[in-house]
Formats: structure tokens, C-alpha cells, sequence
């Protein structure tokens, strides 16, 4: 009698581990009615609700790829949401982008001021190294200063704030060209997604080999995923600053497929155990939101 066979639910698997990041959030970073003014209810207020926690999911993937239990890499996912939630405090405010809304309801310096907004997203910054630090005690303190490590690499000037500073030069320059955008890009939206990847499989114990398949993977799927975030927003503002504005939107699909390609090929000796990963990178090439 033949063996039935199981498909892999990817919308059930982002549900799951999304729910599992959002209770270990409420535990990192609980309400706190007796804190100095409402900075901590300021914080909260842009960690939840949450988006669909992309960078965690992807660490929590990227361990299981490993054979080890996504749980592992828990504290470590939730460092790099709260660093992607600082982000977009600060990217809202008014010195910077100047948004109103966010996730469907004001930003946050619309609801506590532009004082208290930018000391949340500060505040939100320093405690996710504090919530890195709440990997699991089995591991090394060699291991555990490489996670601190990649997550400040991965955050600060050489990655997401370095890659903020020049698209701000390039905007008030009023010119880009390809190679200024691909730089932007790495350094602002994938440094933190291939930082994610790195840590999840360095909480897995990955050797050197697999870490720079995994790493390989992590910066083809943070290429993916600006395409397609910039094919989206290009269907609405034709005008704006992207991809496709840049090389067109058959060259961009064309070089979101071939990073798929590369992201599935670096993933091959893991087998089933980075099923999700692979999902994962098909799912970034058609996704419509």
C-alpha cells in the first residue's frame, strides 16, 4: 500500500510561527503600567498588532533547516523584529518620510507626539539586544557575542541605518541610477533579512559551508523581496523611485526569478528540513500584498 503523501502548508506554517513570535513578544516586552511615562505603551503600540514577522519567521526557518527546534531561535527572531519595528517608527516621522498612517491606524508620533515616537523607536533599538541576550543558556558566550554581533551589524550604520542615510542622499540628489539602488537596497531591507537568516542558522550550530549557503540564501530572497515590494508600489506610483522604474518591469521580474533560483539552489543539501525556507522564496516571487 503506497504511502500517502503531504503537501506543505506555507499559509498554516506563517500563521503558526507568527502567533508563537507574538506571545514570545508579549513575554520580551510586557505592558507596564509603572514604567517612566508611556514610553513602554509607546513601544507596544508599534510591535502590536503586528505585520506578518517576516524577519523572525525567517530565523525561526532558517534553524529548523538546521534540524534544530525553531523555539532555539526564538529570542533572536524577536530582536530582529523589534529592530525592524524601530524602523518604521523613525522612518514615520516627520523629519523623515512624514507618514500619517501605518498598518491602518496613525503612526506612532501621531498618537504620542514626535518626543515620546522618537524615544520609542530608540527605545525599541537598545531593548532588542537585550532580548537577544535571552538565547538559550546551553549556548557559548562565543556563539552568543556572534548573535549580538550580526544583529548590530545587521541594524546599524554598516547595514538598515547606512542603507537609510544614502537613499536619503540619493533622494535629495534628485538622481539614482541601477548600481545606487542595488546598494541602497542590500544594505536597507536586506541586511536585516539576511541577518535573520545568519542568526537563526547560527543558533542551528551551522558549519562554515552551511552558514554561506544559508547567507547566499538570505541576500537572494532580501533582492526578492524589494523586487516585488517595488513591482507592487510601482502598479500604484508609476513615478516613484524602484525596480521596475529603474529597469523595467519584465528585466525585474526576470531578476526576481533568477534569485529565486539561486536562493532554492543554495538550499538543496538541506533537504526537507528547509522545506519551509523554500516555500518561503517561491511564495516572495508571487505574493500580491
Amino acid at each position: 500500500m503506497s504511502q500517502a503523501t503531504t503537501t506543505f502548508n506555507l499559509k498554516d506554517y506563517l500563521r503558526q510561527r507568527a502567533q508563537e513570535v507574538d506571545a514570545a513578544l508579549e513575554g520580551f516586552l510586557p505592558a507596564d503600567p509603572n514604567s517612566l511615562g508611556p514610553i513602554v505603551e509607546a513601544m507596544r503600540y508599534s510591535v502590536f498588532p503586528g505585520g506578518k514577522r517576516f524577519r523572525p519567521v525567517l530565523a525561526l526557518a532558517s534553524c529548523e533547516a538546521m534540524g534544530c527546534p525553531h523555539q532555539r531561535a526564538m529570542a533572536i527572531a524577536c530582536a530582529f523584529e523589534l529592530i525592524h519595528c524601530f524602523s518604521l517608527v523613525h522612518d514615520d516621522l516627520p523629519c523623515m518620510d512624514n507618514d500619517d498612517e501605518r498598518r491602518g491606524r496613525p503612526t506612532n508620533h501621531k498618537v504620542y507626539g514626535e518626543d515620546v515616537g522618537l524615544l520609542a523607536g530608540d527605545g525599541l533599538s537598545i531593548w532588542a539586544f537585550q532580548v537577544a541576550m535571552q538565547s538559550p543558556d546551553d549556548l557559548s558566550a562565543s556563539v552568543l557575542r556572534q548573535l549580538i554581533s550580526e544583529l548590530a551589524l545587521a541594524s546599524g550604520h554598516p547595514g538598515m541605518v547606512g542603507g537609510q542615510v544614502i537613499d536619503l542622499a540619493a533622494q535629495h540628489a534628485g538622481t539614482i541610477d541601477g548600481p545606487q539602488l542595488k546598494k541602497i537596497h542590500a544594505a536597507k531591507t536586506g541586511a536585516l533579512i539576511r541577518g535573520a537568516v545568519r542568526c537563526g542558522a547560527i543558533v542551528g550550530g551551522a558549519n562554515a559551508e552551511q552558514l554561506a549557503r544559508l547567507t547566499l540564501y538570505g541576500e537572494r530572497i532580501g533582492l526578492v523581496f524589494q523586487i516585488t515590494d517595488d513591482i507592487l508600489d510601482h502598479l500604484e506610483d508609476p513615478e516613484a523611485v524602484s525596480y521596475p522604474a529603474l529597469f523595467g518591469l519584465d528585466e525585474s521580474r526576470a531578476m526576481a526569478s533568477q534569485a529565486v533560483e539561486e536562493a532554492l539552489l543554495a538550499l538543496q543539501p538541506f533537504g526537507a528540513a528547509a522545506e519551509p525556507l523554500s516555500a518561503l522564496a517561491t511564495y516572495l516571487l508571487t505574493r500580491t500584498t
